[in-house]
């Protein structure tokens, strides 16, 4: 007899799929309705009727959005913001004056720019690691002093993995809170809170909406506490929180997240290892390759799904990768990731100066197209771009 399954708990893609099923209860509706309103009436009381007043504040459909990120996150608490830097910058202006930061030297340039320049002005203290050492990191822990350990894994744009459970015990063995940024493996399959991290950011643009056509960022908490007020606040003051029309397109991207992530995964695994005997092609970094240093890791973290970025280095001359990018007849030549469609760039260039990129590294993001037609482009982009 089949075991009744009734009332076990459902699986990530399902509550995705359904967006925690949710219906309208006025009209019965599967899909969320947009709540415009910039401003909303009391009651007969003059009390809210919710627990915001005014958009700045939130709104109906973005709350939706952070539960549904929330629920695939394990969090306590969810916030969605305008962008992706909107939401880094949030968590680095609510740390103290002269606040002692430690994150990896090699990240997201838009966030390394930042730490940068608050260093530079004193607002905060950064040391810099080079990414995934965890010896290295834990060399600049200063207990008692250090408020906050920022780890991207895999790390943009050279796809480095850092463990995160034993960042994690270095980071609370100092007293230190522990965010992480796991853009490019997106939850159900990198649940970093889980692994001991005290804050999940996402820039919720690229693989939770994976159709770029929303700017988003979201922080999920493992607990509330004071720091998590102090963003919020921030938020409301600057007025950075998700509007309610892209909340309602995350929502809808979010829906096909696991089918997405899962043909993205299995095409970017057949195309890094096609190209692993190119010969135009150098070096293949991608976590899903068993000779990759953080291959078992990654696969530990995230569940065997090791998302569809990849760099590949070139042979030849810098100007070789950028001709690569430019002869690429499928691939779009632009900046972001996590789409539905496949994305070439070069690294270097839209990095710009002061950053620790390959002169000849090309950023992939493998969207949901044939795999086939995707090498076969890449192939035909390499050879031209040799001659």
């Amino acid at each position: 007899m089949t075991q009744d399954r009734r009332n076990a708990p459902l699986s990530p893609a399902t509550r995705l799929a359904q967006a925690l099923h949710h219906v309208e209860e006025q009209t019965g509706a599967v899909t969320p309705a947009i709540q415009l309103s910039a401003t909303y009436a009391r009651g007969a009381d003059y009390a809210p009727r919710q627990s915001y007043i005014y958009r700045r504040d939130s709104n109906e459909t973005t709350e939706l959005a952070e539960a549904v990120i929330g629920d695939v996150e394990g969090a306590v608490s969810t916030m969605l913001f305008a962008s992706g830097m909107s939401a880094a910058n949030a968590v680095l202006e609510a740390l103290p004056m002269g606040a002692h930061v430690v994150a990896p030297g090699v990240m997201y340039h838009g966030v390394l720019h930042q730490l940068r320049k608050h260093h530079a002005s004193g607002r905060l203290t950064v040391d810099f690691h080079p990414v995934g050492d965890l010896d290295a990191m834990r060399s600049l822990m200063r207990p008692g002093v250090t408020a906050l350990v920022w780890v991207e894994t895999p790390s943009n744009p050279d796809w480095t993995v850092t463990d995160i459970a034993a960042a994690a015990e270095i980071a609370h063995a100092a007293g230190a809170k522990l965010i992480t940024d796991c853009t490019a493996t997106p939850p159900p399959y990198c649940r970093a809170l889980d692994h001991g991290a005290d804050i999940s950011f996402h820039s919720a643009t690229k693989y939770l909406n994976g159709h770029s056509d929303v700017t988003a960022g979201s922080l999920a908490t493992r607990e509330a506490g004071e720091m998590w007020d102090e963003i919020a606040s921030i938020r409301t003051l600057h007025g950075t929180v998700l509007h309610s029309f892209d909340a309602w397109l995350l929502i809808r991207g979010m829906r096909t997240l696991t089918l997405r992530v899962e043909r993205q995964t299995t095409s970017a695994s057949r195309i890094a290892q096609q190209l692993l005997s190119h010969p135009q092609v150098e070096k293949v970094l991608y976590p899903g390759l068993p000779e990759h240093p953080g291959h078992d890791i990654a696969r530990r973290q995230c569940e065997g799904f090791f998302g569809g970025m990849l760099s590949i280095i070139t042979k030849g001359t810098e100007q070789t990768a950028i001709d690569t990018a430019r002869h690429c007849r499928l691939f779009y030549p632009a900046t972001s990731l996590g789409g539905v469609e496949s994305l070439i760039e070069h690294r270097k260039t839209v990095s710009g100066p002061g950053f620790d990129v390959h002169p000849n590294l090309l950023r992939l993001s493998i969207g949901i197209e044939s795999p086939m037609d995707l090498m076969v482009d890449l192939d035909a982009a390499l050879t031209r771009a040799a001659q």
